[in-house]
């Protein structure tokens, strides 16, 4: 059987009358985002630490019990070192970006298939975030001031901390958002003034 496309995953998601402009993927493989700046020597420090404590219980002869204890620290202290980019990894591989003349379209889920669909005529603010290399993020609205730390792949979010929805690292950023601006300002014109 046949890869689906981009484009066929979104093909029973438009509208009458609604064409594809763009569609794209973040990018694939590892990512390492500003936030694993922090996170990195956090997950070695407390993996470091939960390891050290679990073997020295083993050597020591302790009780069950603390051989037991340390054991899910230890399982927490290997996800925070490398289980949550393999997580970010399959993740991303799930996640599908369209724009149309109507809407951005986000398609994820592990095991699920979830989609979130955004009127470009309604989004209070788009905000945009450049590399050198032209790839980038387009994050439609505003994210909670602690969203940047959930921000990082494959760390759990209980939804108390709002991350705003984004077309993340993708390529040449800056011509999809003039494609948005542009879908923008034709939406913003009058049905009137576009048949006079």
């Amino acid at each position: 059987m046949l890869a689906m496309s981009i484009n066929d995953q979104f093909r029973g998601e438009l509208n009458v009358g609604e064409r594809l402009i763009w569609s794209g993927q973040p990018h694939q493989g590892l990512l390492l985002r500003p936030a694993d700046a922090l996170m990195i020597p956090f997950s070695l420090l407390w993996g470091g630490f939960a390891v050290f404590w679990e073997t020295t219980v083993l050597w020591a002869g302790a009780p069950t019990f603390f051989a037991l204890w340390g054991i899910p620290f230890v399982l927490a202290g290997l996800y925070f070192i490398f289980g949550r980019f393999l997580v970010d990894i399959y993740q991303r591989k799930r996640i599908y970006y369209a724009l149309t003349n109507e809407r951005a379209i986000i398609i994820s889920g592990m095991f699920t298939r979830n989609i979130k669909s955004l009127d470009l005529g309604k989004l209070p603010e788009i905000n945009v975030s450049t590399t050198r290399d032209g790839k980038g993020t387009i994050t439609f609205g505003t994210s909670h001031p602690m969203g940047w730390f959930y921000s990082v792949g494959g760390w759990p979010n209980t939804g108390r901390y709002h991350v705003a929805p984004s077309f993340e690292m993708i390529g040449d950023v800056n011509s999809v958002y003039r494609s948005i601006k542009d879908v923008q300002r034709e939406r913003s014109i009058p049905v009137a003034s576009k048949a006079g």
